[in-house]
């Protein structure tokens, strides 16, 4: 059966991968200022693990202490350019993510100190001067534990719309290009540049405070700071550019920021869901390709390359979720992940259990994705023919007729009904619909072996 993933407020990405080795370094070598062919042998490899890895954090450090996204920004990009020219020359320094950090804010503090002077601008630049915070001071660690989290809440403000505060805090925390983030959003990439310096002058104007949020502000904004927490999950575990399938630093870093949130708010029911759901899920990383790249089903996947540890953590947090008696979609999708979990295969997987659990969060969440996800439980509880009925009178309704997921997990349905004809055009219109290189290559193998199948009896007349 196609596993299919919910995202978050009813957004669902569809299965996608991981940017090329050249596609990396040309990102890294344009946030360097520099041409890929200018960047060489360890100090390239350096600032692009650096900037996959650290660029939120730094980011967000940059942002708190100059009030501004758009000075952070530069004065970042002028770091690793220098970074690329002096690297290369003098050799990579032990602590390349402080080094790039101190220079950044040394920028930083050379442009207010520059800018301060001239009276024309002392308007303009008031928000940012009145934002800094002991610039001279600086520490070359990069102990700022909670500034990303400050960076988010800040982000998903309400005065910004959700696409913004999703669109804003992927490229600003996550290190996401225009590129990636347009092709999440399923936008031009120009209307997606628009919305991002709309979203950043709007928090520049309204002067939104860099700051996590009053105790009695936080129920009315965390829940589209968890969402955002999700999304970014979503990008790393089905990547939207690439050959491989699963971005591990983007999943590790929602994991983190679940962990934030989890700290700030103890016993909150849906951060500690939503941090059930992302271990849980994120658990089967290892098994979700085979040797060869090609994607495998959760119904083939060799449970025994599941992180266990991870899974374990994840059942504790599902209990202590659900032993608060407030329940959320993110406990009822980790509950979901947790049958699986304890499951030693698809075939002694409590089924009916799960259809109960979609059943509640369909009450609760009565997307058109929640219901895909429940017929397809319901298929593997009650029968092909069963899910099969609900998949269609989805698809009657129009609501997911360009949903990849939609066609595949149909197809796979008319396949298992011997429809074979039927499952052949629903694969192909999953195959138009997907960009993704690893889910191509799955639809391709299933359409080879439906062509043996054209000359055995089927259901239809």
């Amino acid at each position: 059966m196609t596993t299919l993933v919910l995202g978050p407020a009813g957004i669902a990405l569809v299965e996608s991968s991981q940017r090329s080795r050249e596609e990396k370094i040309s990102l890294a070598s344009m946030h360097c200022g520099v041409q890929p062919s200018s960047c060489m042998s360890l100090a390239r490899e350096t600032l692009e693990r650096v900037f996959r890895e650290e660029y939120g954090r730094i980011i967000s450090s940059l942002i708190r202490r100059a009030g501004s996204f758009d000075l952070a920004e530069e004065s970042l990009q002028e770091a690793f350019s220098k970074a690329a020219a002096v690297w290369e020359r003098e050799g990579v320094p032990r602590k390349p993510a402080a080094w790039l950090t101190t220079v950044a804010h040394r920028k930083l503090l050379d442009t207010w100190r520059h800018e301060k002077t001239k009276s024309e601008k002392q308007s303009e630049l008031a928000y940012e001067i009145q934002q800094f915070r002991s610039i001279e001071e600086l520490d070359d660690t990069l102990e700022y534990p909670d500034d990303r989290l400050r960076l988010i809440f800040t982000c998903c403000h309400p005065s910004l719309s959700q696409e913004a505060q999703v669109a804003l805090t992927l490229r600003t925390l996550g290190g996401l290009t225009n590129t990636e983030i347009a092709r999440a959003f399923v936008l031009p990439e120009s209307t997606l540049a628009q919305r991002l310096v709309r979203a950043k002058s709007k928090i520049r104007i309204a002067k939104i405070p860099y700051q996590v949020p009053s105790l009695e502000l936080l129920p009315d904004r965390l829940r589209s700071v968890q969402a955002v927490v999700y999304l970014i999950f979503n990008e790393g575990y089905a990547a939207t550019a690439g050959d491989s399938l699963v971005r591990q630093n983007l999943c590790a870093e929602s994991i983190r920021l679940g962990r934030l949130l989890c700290e700030l708010i103890p016993d909150e029911p849906e951060s500690l869901g939503l941090l059930a759901l992302m271990l849980l899920q994120n658990s089967r990383r290892n098994a979700r390709v085979n040797e060869l790249g090609e994607l495998v089903t959760l119904e083939e996947q060799d449970r025994l390359l599941w992180d266990r540890e991870a899974i374990e953590e994840g059942l504790r947090l599902v209990d202590e979720a659900l032993r608060l008696r407030v329940v959320g979609p993110y406990q009822l999708q980790a509950a979901i992940a947790a049958v699986h979990a304890e499951a030693k295969s698809s075939s002694v997987t409590d089924w009916r259990q799960i259809v109960a659990l979609y059943n509640e969060l369909f009450r609760i969440n009565p997307s058109p994705v929640v219901a895909l996800n429940r017929a397809a439980a319901i298929a593997m509880s009650e029968g092909p023919d069963n899910g099969l009925k609900l998949v269609e009178e989805l698809g009657a309704s129009g609501k997911l007729n360009n949903y990849y997921l939609f066609h595949a997990a149909n197809a796979d349905l008319l396949r298992r009904v011997q429809r074979y004809h039927e499952a052949e055009r629903a694969y192909l219109r999953a195959l138009e619909l997907t960009t993704n290189q690893v889910a191509q290559q799955y639809i391709k193998r299933r359409l080879r072996e439906l062509e043996a199948c054209f000359r055995a009896p089927t259901k239809e007349a």
